[in-house]
């Protein structure tokens, strides 16, 4: 048995084109007019904010079909209130989209997170990894309380994604959400390399007397905004 020399890149595109083909194809013939139905626009509930690394493909883990999550990546699924592309993100899902729940889904073994807890200079990515850092030292204590480094990386990987959760909630793209009554939960999720399975942290925050009173805005609609603009520039 002879075995397969490794593709070089051209031969790897090729063959994701002609699988790409064949997953269309095979689509195409169980569900007939799936394409024709999913060009006409979307309507997702879920909002799953991960991380990129490639081996958590967030449809893929939760066997969810295309059309089903609305998805946000980036290095070690990172939410703040800086970031205008998470934000963008965020401001459609909740605001056109009106998904209903927003999960937050970190996972063990994560090297972003890993990369947070060294003192080792690594470029450019330094700044994204001041936020985990961040974290660290606000959780210092319990985090120095554990010896063993795997399992303290394992706890400041669940942290991050919880202060990525309470990053969401905090913003007044979701508090305007839930003033407006629209029902809109956070997840704190962590996937396992090691088995496949996620494992929910217990935190679901769904409104705003789940988070602390300084964090708390009474946010006004737009509409409202906007037409007191007009009253006093009429004024």
């Amino acid at each position: 048995m002879h075995s397969r020399l490794p593709l070089n890149p051209d031969d790897r595109l090729g063959d994701m084109l002609r699988k790409n083909k064949e997953w269309a194809k095979k689509v195409q013939g169980e569900v007939p007019q799936f394409f024709a139905t999913t060009a006409k626009g979307q309507s997702p509930k879920i909002l799953w904010v991960g991380c990129s690394d490639s081996r958590v493909p967030a449809e893929q883990v939760v066997q969810c079909a295309p059309g089903d999550l609305f998805v946000h990546r980036n290095i070690a699924n990172v939410c703040l209130h800086t970031d205008l592309n998470f934000l963008s993100v965020l401001q459609y899902s909740v605001d056109v989209l009106q998904v209903e729940h927003i999960i937050v889904c970190g996972h063990y073994g994560c090297g972003g997170v890993a990369a947070s807890t060294e003192n080792r200079f690594h470029g450019l990515i330094d700044s994204w990894l001041c936020n985990i850092k961040d974290v660290y030292r606000a959780n210092r204590v319990n985090l120095d309380a554990i010896e063993d480094l795997e399992a303290r990386k394992e706890l400041l990987v669940e942290l991050n994604v919880s202060n990525s959760v309470y990053n969401i909630c905090h913003s007044p793209i979701v508090q305007a959400a839930w003033d407006r009554n629209q029902p809109l939960s956070v997840h704190g999720w962590c996937y396992a390399l090691s088995d496949g399975l996620i494992r929910e942290l217990g935190l679901v925050v769904s409104n705003k007397e789940q988070i602390e009173h300084v964090y708390k805005m009474a946010v006004m609609e737009r509409k409202t905004s906007i037409k007191a603009s007009q009253s006093a520039s009429q004024e």
